[in-house]
């Protein structure tokens, strides 16, 4: 394990940021501008009301990014569906429009009309946490004729095989665990030591095999509510552990049209943007996140990515933004009354590389597939803006990127949560002052627990008697970054 250094930088002068390609304008779609190539992506920051309403926590740390003034701000990834999903953003009714609206005012009047405000819409399949192994073959394990056949093959006991439910259930729960593993097919060993997950391949489920019908209406509401809301687009979440990355995978074999080969894989996912691009105005921006590597076995690679982002231009996206891993397949396993967590394995690792990952560090490590997919976009004759991300830490860095071609807009979370202002603070030549983030990773251990995220740089930077720090509710941590850097 190698244990790398923050890049040495050199910050610049405000008149050399002046010129800087980083802080100049870019074309967002057919009539937007972003006054900046700065972007902050998606974070989710737990702080939705259970109900999925925008509440005072979500506009203060909204309005903090915004007072930083990046190009474009990305808000977290928003529920199109109007189903009970815990402390996230929703979109998928009417009643969610007036929070939104006070979203999008929010950070209008933070960044004095300088950031263009996006937000991520996603959809998701169920996933449930690792039972007890007891609760399992008490509740979950389905007894039938495949099941008792199995245990038959495995252990040779007839009278065990048809035994009653219940009594087949008890032994179950006594086995040992090489006899149980004999007995249980690849999906029900999962079940039991991760947490069932649905797939988008398991047509037997209804509502699995029905999502190309049912998708792209879905998203074409939500976006047309995040439109009436004010905000100036919204991006299409086609990455990571979700409904339309797995679409988009290798790994999707359906035999519906809808999966096998790449056009089948992608029709969902062009039929998506194209219902939502009909039910929102010319102006309105409609981009997307995919991933340019899902880093798992039998995953999508950079050849696909390349393929798919050409796809994506040609149909008129208005912008890709570029992604890497982030799935389930290679995930840790869970603790007992956990769910599993996509970023917890090789994947993960790539999609949110620490100081820890290996020899090539984690600085500006996923902006080759980027580059790609922008060369082939533009060789096929395609001007469609191409936004890279992860481990971007410095001005140079950015710089570079749109200096050598590799993309249209640069990117920072994790850099961007540690310091909101860091944007603001280079272009007028106080980079001096960035609070600038170590790569550790704190904040995404946090989203693994569902806490609120916040940056160990500064959440707990405040006087305890302080009223007027917002504060998590064991009053611990500050909720929202402190306006001058005070932490190292």
């Amino acid at each position: 394990m190698v244990r790398h250094a923050l890049p040495q930088e050199r910050w610049p002068s405000a008149a050399v940021a002046a010129d800087a390609r980083w802080f100049s304008p870019c074309s967002l779609g057919a009539q937007r501008v972003a006054l900046r190539r700065t972007w902050v992506p998606a974070m989710v920051p737990w702080r939705a009301s259970d109900d999925g309403f925008v509440t005072q926590d979500v506009l203060d740390w909204y309005a903090r990014f915004a007072r930083g003034k990046p190009g474009v701000l990305v808000v977290e990834a928003t529920g199109i569906r109007d189903v009970p999903s815990g402390p996230l953003l929703r979109a998928g009714h009417d009643r969610f429009v007036p929070g939104l609206t006070q979203l999008a005012d929010v950070v209008r009047e933070h960044s004095g009309g300088a950031t263009r405000l996006l937000v991520q819409l996603i959809d998701f399949l169920a996933i449930r946490r690792r039972p007890e192994p007891s609760a399992f073959f008490a509740r979950f394990l389905r007894v039938d004729h495949a099941l008792r056949d199995r245990v038959l093959a495995a252990t040779g006991d007839a009278e065990l095989a048809s035994a009653s439910e219940d009594r087949l259930r008890a032994w179950f729960t006594t086995a040992p665990r090489a006899a149980i593993d004999r007995t249980l097919d690849a999906r029900e060993r999962e079940a039991l030591d991760f947490g069932a997950r649905e797939r988008v391949t398991d047509l037997h489920l209804p509502h699995v095999r029905e999502l190309p019908r049912v998708l792209p209406e879905l998203f074409a509401a939500a976006a047309a509510r995040v439109e009436a809301a004010g905000c100036d687009g919204v991006e299409l979440h086609y990455a990571h552990a979700y409904t339309m990355a797995s679409f988009l995978s290798r790994t999707n074999d359906r035999d519906d049209g809808y999966g096998g080969s790449l056009a089948g894989r992608m029709r969902l996912p062009l039929e998506v943007h194209a219902a939502v691009r009909a039910r929102v105005a010319a102006g309105f921006v409609v981009g997307c996140r995919f991933l340019g590597d899902e880093v798992i076995d039998g995953g999508s690679r950079l050849d696909d990515a390349v393929a798919i982002g050409v796809a994506f231009a040609r149909a008129g996206m208005d912008f890709l933004s570029i992604s890497k891993g982030g799935k389930f397949d290679d995930a840790k396993q869970p603790k007992v009354g956990e769910a599993a967590y996509p970023y917890t394995g090789k994947s993960g690792h790539e999609c949110m590389p620490t100081v820890t990952i290996d020899e090539r560090g984690p600085f500006s490590r996923n902006v080759p597939l980027a580059a790609a997919i922008r060369a082939a976009v533009r060789a096929e004759g395609f001007a469609t803006p191409v936004v890279t991300a992860g481990g971007i830490a410095t001005f140079s860095q950015a710089e570079r990127v749109l200096e050598l071609g590799e993309a249209d807009f640069v990117a920072a979370a994790r850099q961007s949560l540690a310091d909101p202002d860091w944007f603001e603070k280079v272009r007028l030549g106080k980079g001096d002052e960035v609070r600038r983030c170590k790569f550790t990773n704190y904040c995404e251990a946090l989203d693994q627990q569902h806490k609120q995220v916040t940056c160990q740089l500064w959440d707990r930077t405040f006087d305890p008697a302080d009223a007027g720090v917002a504060k998590s509710p064991d009053g611990r941590r500050r909720l929202v970054a402190p306006d001058a850097p005070d932490a190292s």
